[in-house]
């Protein structure tokens, strides 16, 4: 009988599953830092696969990028620090912020102006880090 769950909720539950007390040991005892490595070389992969030009390689290498997001999000969520939901949100919440082209007013002429606005609006949004980041240390 199929899964009626989505794929991506029966991944999130099998990586879970994986870091639980009845999981993998190897990948129980993973940390943000023991993983780093494999983060750059599943990345690298995933670039390397884009040049070939192959779907089917590009296919499996997004997995492999996609299962350390999912990891690292696992990690975080037993550390009581996010969740892959806090994960996707920030996600969402950036791509609309970023396209007011599409979810707001904004009106654009051209992908060159896209990309302008897109800086412009990134660098608003470090600016803005900084100083919640300096108004917390004065604190």
């Amino acid at each position: 009988m199929k899964s009626k769950r989505s794929p991506f909720a029966e991944l999130t539950g099998v990586m879970a599953l994986l870091r639980s007390p009845k999981g993998c040991p190897w990948d129980k005892h993973q940390t943000h830092q023991t993983l780093k490595k494999y983060l750059r070389e599943e990345t690298r992969e995933a670039i390397e696969a884009i040049g070939e030009n192959d779907p089917e390689h590009l296919c499996e290498e997004l997995g492999d990028v996609l299962l350390q997001v999912v990891f690292h999000a696992q990690i975080a969520k037993e550390n009581g620090d996010f969740d892959i939901d806090d994960v996707v949100r920030g996600l969402v919440r950036k791509l609309k912020r970023r396209h007011p082209h599409v979810f707001g007013k904004t009106r654009v002429r051209n992908a060159a102006e896209v990309v302008r606005n897109w800086h412009a609006i990134k660098k608003q949004e470090k600016a803005k880090k900084l100083r919640v980041s300096s108004s917390r240390v004065a604190e």
